[in-house]
């Protein structure tokens, strides 16, 4: 009785895969289109071994849509990470030469030797969160980008320009009231502001129609993240669209290892310490990363934490690890929380009326499928091809709260500790916002 796996290198048009036993026994191997055509015959290919199990290089990636569909075919599919792949390559005997072929075969003994490999499923619910929360990230950079050019227009048309947080409505009474342009060259700067004020138009339009649809579906999903202090629905479809099922961390700590909070071991010889990762999920880790720092301006537990921290000898970036590190563990606690109240509402039946939630109907299944056996010994190779009302800072303008934190965090550390007033932030400080938004 042998097992068999299929290892595949995807690419957008093309995937090479290559069959083995659980004695990398080669069995077969082919090259095929990704079309309607070339799929089928790859998936004719496959179900000529009745008990196979898919290892697919990159599922999360370049090869989803080709996993996707053989999941939907009712195949099995392991997803192997791209870096454990090229580990098995490295330390093969062929060199570790990179072809196509090549890959396949790593994709095939990694999928066959490595436990505890992510089941591939159908996308769900948590697919659309993470679609509409990145949507919403674009809208916004759009919408930065295109301020900044009125900006650089309002400059050239009104004597001393702008203000930096500039609406729609201030940007175009400064262009009504500016003065009439005279010749082409200023007729064409109003022209080309007039245009941008209302792709500005457009762009509000379509970001509250976004956030719209961000709080329908975290409602819809019956997660509790809302819940928690100072995390919205932007940060609630983030955190339930990139991590999906949270079941698959066993621990707090491996979950916090993922998202980049967890700090790393730099200990060397008698020293004992550890440093900052920049490893994980950035996008994750900048969630944690405001709601820390926006927690830090009112009376929560996460102040009292952090004062704690800064009692015991901490410094104020040391406090604010460890209160980023706290905090990915009771969002770790809460998400198990809403899957366990999710299993016992559809556990319930028709009577206890579940609700809507982002966890499958479908019977929980290992980690690690079991690869099933064949009947056909040695079978030879074949040849196959909410929002509250905003402050305002010293200038009189609308500033966020978790923006106003983080200024108080970067030019007044004290701050966040409530020692001096909350009115701390400067221009500078929102300088330095805007470069850490870039960098995480």
């Amino acid at each position: 009785m042998s097992r068999v796996v299929i290892g595949m290198d995807p690419h957008k048009r093309s995937a090479t895969i290559e069959v083995i036993d659980q004695h990398e026994n080669v069995l077969a191997q082919g090259r095929y289109g990704t079309d309607t055509d070339g799929y089928a015959q790859m998936l004719a290919a496959g179900r000529r071994f009745p008990d196979r199990t898919w290892a697919v290089e990159g599922c999360a990636g370049i090869g989803r849509h080709i996993a996707q569909r053989l999941v939907a075919d009712g195949e099995t599919v392991l997803d192997v990470p791209p870096k454990l792949s090229s580990r098995v390559r490295v330390f093969d005997t062929g060199q570790g030469r990179k072809t196509d072929p090549v890959d396949a075969h790593s994709v095939a003994v990694a999928g066959l030797r490595s436990p505890g490999l992510r089941q591939v499923r159908l996308d769900d619910a948590t697919v659309a969160l993470r679609l509409l929360v990145d949507r919403r990230d674009e809208l916004g950079h759009a919408r930065t980008e295109t301020v900044s050019r009125i900006h650089q227009l309002l400059l050239e048309i009104v004597p001393g320009g702008a203000k930096k947080f500039l609406t729609r409505g201030q940007a175009s009474y400064l262009l009504r009231t500016a003065p009439q342009p005279v010749g082409i060259v200023a007729e064409t700067r109003h022209r080309l502001a007039r245009e941008l004020i209302d792709e500005l138009t457009t762009i509000d339009d379509k970001i509250r129609a976004a956030d719209k649809q961000l709080r329908d579906l975290v409602a819809a999903a019956g997660s509790t993240l809302t819940g928690l202090n100072d995390i919205g629905p932007s940060g609630a479809a983030r955190l339930l669209g990139d991590i999906g099922d949270i079941d698959r961390f066993r621990t707090p700590g491996h979950f916090a290892s993922w998202n980049g909070t967890a700090p790393l071991d730099a200990s060397s010889g008698d020293q004992k310490r550890h440093r900052l990762s920049r490893a994980g999920n950035r996008r994750i880790n900048r969630v944690l990363h405001i709601m820390a720092i926006v927690q830090l301006r009112h009376d929560t537990p996460g102040r009292a934490y952090y004062r704690r921290r800064l009692a015991e000898g901490k410094t104020t970036m040391e406090a604010i690890r460890a209160l980023k590190r706290h905090l990915s563990d009771v969002v770790y606690k809460r998400m198990l929380h809403d899957n366990q109240q999710a299993r016992t509402s559809e556990a319930a039946g028709p009577a206890g009326q579940p609700g809507t939630t982002l966890q499958s109907r479908r019977p929980a299944q290992s980690r690690q499928p079991a690869l099933r056996t064949s009947h056909t010994l040695n079978p030879p190779p074949i040849s196959l091809e909410h929002s509250p009302l905003q402050p305002l800072d010293l200038e009189g303008r609308h500033v966020r709260a978790a923006d106003q934190a983080l200024v108080a965090i970067v030019v007044r550390p004290e701050a966040a500790a409530g020692l001096i007033p909350a009115e701390a932030g400067t221009t500078s400080g929102l300088s330095l916002l805007r470069g850490y938004r870039a960098c995480v």
